[in-house]
Formats: C-alpha cells, sequence, structure tokens
C-alpha cells in the first residue's frame, strides 16, 4: 500500500502541517511518497527528503506550480494518482482550495479534516463545529484526505534519507493565471506555528485597544488572534481570526481575552494545552473549557499583567 502526501511550502522549507499528515499517513500504514511541486523549490526538495517516514519525494519544480494554483496542482495531483491508495494533505487554505477538486477528478468522495485514524478505510473528523465526531468509512479505490493540523504529533524534520524522483507535470491547464500577492509582513509568529496566542474578541470594543494585547504578546513572543465577532466588527484584519471559520490552533498557551466562546471560536483552540481565559462574564462558554480563568474587567486586568512581566 502507497500513500501520496501533497507538501505545502515556501519553496525553501517544508510548513509544519505537512508533517502533521505525514504521522496521519504513517497511522494508516503503508509506504509514504511526499509529492514537492513549486518552482524554484529544491531547497523545499531537500528538505522533503529528510522528513522522518518519507521513502521517496517526488519532485515537480515548474513554474506551473509557483504559486500552487488549484487548477494546476489537481491536475499534477490526478497524474500521478495511479498506484496510491490514499491521497493526502494538511487541512490549509491551499489544501482545501485544490484537494475538492482532486477528488472531484477522481470521482471519489473526499474526507476532510479527519482527525483519527481507525483503519486504512475508517476515520475520524469533526461535525458541528467539533461538537460530536464523525466515524468514516470509505469504499473508494483512492481515499482523498486532508488532515486537522492540530490533530496529530507532527513527524521529525529530520532523521529520514528519501530518495528523490524528478517527475514532469501535465500541460499548463490555462484556468487561470497568478496576479499578485499582497503579503503582510508579521514580527510574531504566525498563529498556526505559534506556541503561545493571545487573542481577543468583541469586549476589546475596538480595534485600539489590541495595542494592549500586542504589549502583553510582545513580552510573551506570542502570536495575536481574534475572535470572528471582533473581526466581523472590523477591529482587527481576517487573517487574525481563530474558530471553525478561521485558523485551527493548539499553541501551548492560548490566552483568550474579552472573548464569550461561542462554539465557533472553541472549535478553533479547545485543543490547545493550556488555556486561559479573562472575561467579565462568569457565566461566559469560554471558562467551561478553560484550565485558568479570571472574572475580571479585562481594561484592569490585562494592564496589571503587562506590568507584570
Amino acid at each position: 500500500m502507497s500513500l501520496l502526501v501533497v507538501a505545502e511550502h515556501d519553496q525553501n522549507t517544508i510548513k509544519v502541517p505537512t508533517r502533521v499528515a505525514v504521522a496521519a499517513a504513517q497511522a494508516i500504514g503503508g509506504e509514504i511518497h511526499l509529492l514537492v511541486a513549486g518552482e524554484g523549490c529544491q531547497g523545499a526538495i531537500d528538505a522533503a527528503a529528510q522528513i522522518e517516514g518519507v521513502s521517496k519525494v517526488l519532485a515537480v519544480d515548474h513554474a506551473n506550480y509557483g504559486h500552487a494554483l488549484a487548477e494546476e496542482m489537481s491536475a499534477l495531483i490526478v497524474s500521478l494518482a495511479e498506484g496510491y491508495t490514499h491521497i493526502l494533505t494538511a487541512t490549509t487554505t491551499s489544501g482545501k482550495n485544490y484537494m475538492p477538486r482532486v477528488a472531484a477528478l477522481l470521482d471519489v468522495a473526499q474526507i476532510s479534516d479527519i482527525m483519527a485514524v481507525e483503519s486504512a478505510d475508517t476515520f475520524q473528523r469533526p461535525i458541528y463545529a467539533g461538537n460530536a465526531i464523525a466515524t468514516v468509512q470509505s469504499s473508494d479505490a483512492v481515499k482523498v484526505l486532508t488532515v486537522r493540523g492540530t490533530a496529530f504529533d507532527p513527524v521529525n524534520a529530520e532523521g529520514g534519507s528519501a530518495s528523490i524522483e524528478v517527475r514532469e507535470g501535465p500541460a499548463t491547464a490555462g484556468l487561470s493565471s497568478w496576479v499578485r500577492e499582497d503579503v503582510v509582513v508579521l514580527e510574531r509568529p504566525e498563529l498556526t506555528a505559534a506556541s503561545i496566542i493571545v487573542s481577543g474578541g468583541r469586549g476589546m470594543q475596538n480595534g485600539e485597544n489590541f495595542a494592549m494585547l500586542e504589549s502583553v504578546a510582545d513580552k510573551l513572543g506570542a502570536a495575536i488572534g481574534a475572535s470572528r465577532a471582533a473581526v466581523d466588527a472590523g477591529f482587527v484584519p481576517n487573517d487574525m481570526q481563530v474558530g471553525q471559520t478561521g485558523k485551527i490552533v493548539a499553541p501551548d498557551l492560548y490566552i483568550a481575552v474579552g472573548i464569550s466562546g461561542a462554539i465557533q471560536h472553541l472549535a478553533g483552540m479547545k485543543d490547545s494545552k493550556v488555556i486561559v481565559a479573562i472575561n467579565k462574564d462568569e457565566d461566559a462558554p469560554i471558562f467551561q473549557v478553560a484550565d485558568y480563568g479570571l472574572v475580571a474587567d479585562l481594561f484592569k486586568a490585562v494592564p496589571e499583567l503587562d506590568g507584570q512581566l
């Protein structure tokens, strides 16, 4: 049994969610191949060969795949699909973009956001914003899966010695073209990779008050997140949103400030190792999942915390 994992990378390094997907592939069992497709991506190809548990790296270095456009990536993956029983990638923005196309082209059902493997054809995935777990069994010849980025411990980035096989992709699909990318350069850790996250909710009242959280985050070396309510209110940009429709995170420490704890938000952070909640409403749902809770006015509590750091 052979499994194909599609890597997410920045042309130079392999991102952590890919190593989580490799861990899921190990739980299924079989020979694991890792597809690295990009443009000028030799650094990522070399890094992929070092990942623990990977036996072969399929390297496709071509301008068609420089920006992981869904039309190009799906055509490439389908062209390489023969002989594989499972095709996996991480549940990221890119993975959610091209994997449904792969499943459609292969005429199979995709199983999204798996969080546990029961057997080679049976998986668990969250439903109803994580309030229930569905066990799904697939009879498809090829299982197309996306893997929740917090569900498995990532395999080691080093220790492997995979062979590298250069492959060619199909002719360009010509259905889309890259226009531009507006990149925000962050001085803090990226949300999904941060070990500490400080998040603010509607209780922050406005965007200017997030400066209080920035001061705390800077001292802790933390990333800053937000609830959907804060994003919808225009306090912060949507790339800071944590939750079912935002980013799924599982840091070592998650500090929720002024967040009531709607189920959509809890679905995105409840796997955090330690959760600290600050809210003036003692009945706020966030306290049901918090390891430590402080019922207090955040405009007093946060400056006091900042002063102690």
